[in-house]
């Protein structure tokens, strides 16, 4: 069986070992040098450029750094201090996605437990660690609450509707979301033998008749959040890039014009590749980690569909119009928020230490 990197060093900086560094330091670097250059091209002249092109490039540009800022404040910060990093994303993205729909009287009252009570509740769970809690307190619990609180206030006009909306918002704000920062809670095995690859052992768990572990079985895995963050922001890209290349056959027209068969496959293909490249930052086999990067850019993509279709319905451009002289945030992690609980729960199922 192949040893990989992070089994033989660790160095810990704010949780991370040393090929963790290595691997955000070299994605720092590459986002300077995009941001110098989207900032030369965008001043170049109009008719020299495509202005789209070049906007859109801009815009994935600062989508990275949003990323890499919550990534590397959360390697410093640790488990907690990522919690609610994610949890001030959640709030943002949730009211960018209530104010997309306007709301009638009848369910402020409802929008403040969702807001006040469900969305701060689901992350205090997550940074306990208590998965029998968080993983059912907002689809089942709040499911049940929010319509009879809108039922309550009296008001029947849309009353699906209006329901619907203010559930299907907490689910992929909140929700989903919240299990990108859990993927920290993980205590994993590493290529499925006995090493213990995530959370620290307590003093109290250890004794003399306990075995040693390998250098890098005790890390905090900052590592795998790395991989997952990285692997759904390149997946957009390569899809969007291969898109453009080789593009012929658009999916749905009327929902995103700039999703092919061809840039699916292309990204999804390339991501998967990449993935298989990086396997030494989790507690993957290299095909495990190829298969993962798989699905991760396929629900990737199936969150920018839904988040696109949601928009065209509601007659939005992007979310970033929602709220004057911000920059939107459900634009920068649909893809995050669908792919989060898949690859959480399929880790948690095949590399969990309790095997569940």
């Amino acid at each position: 069986m192949i040893s990989p990197p992070y089994m033989l060093a660790i160095d810990p900086l704010g949780g991370m070992d040393s090929y963790t560094q290595w691997l955000v330091g070299v994605l720092l670097l590459v986002l300077l040098g995009a941001s110098l250059v989207g900032r030369l091209i965008s001043g170049q002249a109009e008719g020299t450029v495509n202005v789209p092109l070049v906007r859109t490039f801009r815009h994935r540009v600062r989508t990275w750094w949003m990323m890499m800022s919550i990534l590397v404040a959360s390697f410093f910060l640790g488990n907690i201090g990522a919690v609610v990093l994610f949890f001030f994303v959640s709030f943002w993205a949730l009211r960018e996605f209530i104010t997309m729909t306007p709301t009638r009287g009848g369910d402020h009252r409802t929008l403040f437990w969702v807001f006040f009570a469900f969305t701060p509740l689901q992350y205090v769970l997550v940074g306990m660690n208590q998965y029998s809690l968080f993983s059912i307190v907002i689809p089942v619990y709040a499911s049940l609450f929010i319509p009879a609180r809108i039922a309550i206030s009296g008001d029947k006009k849309r009353f699906l509707e209006r329901s619907a909306k203010i559930q299907l918002g907490l689910l992929i704000c909140v929700y989903s979301l919240s299990y990108t920062p859990a993927i920290l809670q993980l205590e994993l095995t590493a290529n499925h033998d006995d090493t213990v690859w995530g959370a620290e052992k307590p003093e109290a768990e250890t004794s003399e008749d306990t075995p040693e572990e390998p250098a890098g079985g005790a890390g905090k895995p900052f590592g795998l959040l790395a991989f997952f963050v990285l692997i759904t922001q390149a997946g957009d890209v390569l899809q969007y890039g291969w898109g453009k290349l080789v593009g012929r056959r658009i999916i749905a027209p009327q929902i995103n014009a700039n999703r092919s068969w061809e840039g699916l496959i292309g990204g999804v293909c390339s991501t998967s590749l990449l993935g298989s490249l990086l396997w030494w930052v989790t507690p993957f086999e290299i095909w495990e980690a190829a298969l993962m990067s798989m699905i991760i850019a396929i629900m990737g993509f199936a969150g920018g569909m839904t988040m696109s279709a949601i928009k065209r319905d509601r007659g939005v451009q992007d979310y970033g119009t929602l709220v004057q002289g911000h920059l939107g945030v459900l634009d920068r992690i649909d893809s995050l928020c669908f792919a989060a609980p898949v690859f959480y729960h399929l880790t948690k199922l095949f590399f969990s230490v309790h095997g569940s």
